[in-house]
């Protein structure tokens, strides 16, 4: 039971390595695309896809790609159409027939070729517009005319100081 045990941990040692150099998956996480727990949410895939193939005999490759299609959508709001789903699921099917064949060495030695040539993390970052630059630089505020004066009688709270670049309204008394 102990060796099955290990063998089962080396293919999820696998499901990581191959999911960790997903560039798809990388965005995903390092972008914030699901939430603040995207991280989280990036290490139980790997125990969810891992037991997703030990339930699961004799896996299509499309069957694995609709699955991890499916896990990025609701986790990630990530639809992913890069063409990279057809190669991640074959190579997750690669490992698990090696595990399954009991091919450990290659299966650690495949690991480790994928660990060891793990890329620069991708980070997407959008360049600002002009309209970013300039509510950046300072924020406009607004004052309005009331067509009635107020019937509460209260003052007005005194303008904010706004940094997320949206245009305040107030009423001029």
């Amino acid at each position: 039971m102990a060796a099955s045990k290990a063998s089962r941990e080396l293919f999820t040692e696998g499901v990581r390595a191959v999911l960790q150099t997903w560039p798809v998956l990388q965005i995903a996480v390092d972008n914030g695309f699901g939430g603040v727990y995207g991280q989280q949410k990036a290490d139980w895939m790997v125990d969810v896809v891992q037991q997703y193939f030990h339930d699961n005999a004799d896996l299509q490759r499309w069957e694995v790609e609709d699955f991890l299609s499916q896990l990025l959508d609701q986790e990630f709001n990530t639809v992913v159409e890069d063409g990279s789903l057809p190669q991640v699921s074959t190579r997750l099917l690669e490992l698990f027939a090696q595990w399954q064949q009991g091919a450990l060495q290659q299966l650690q030695h495949t690991i480790q070729t994928l660990t060891q040539s793990k890329t620069q993390r991708a980070k997407v970052t959008a360049p600002p517009t002009q309209s970013d630059e300039e509510s950046d630089e300072e924020t406009q505020v607004m004052e309005v005319e009331a067509s009635s004066p107020s019937v509460s009688g209260v003052p007005p709270p005194p303008p904010q100081d706004e940094d997320d670049g949206w245009t305040v309204v107030r009423r001029k008394k």
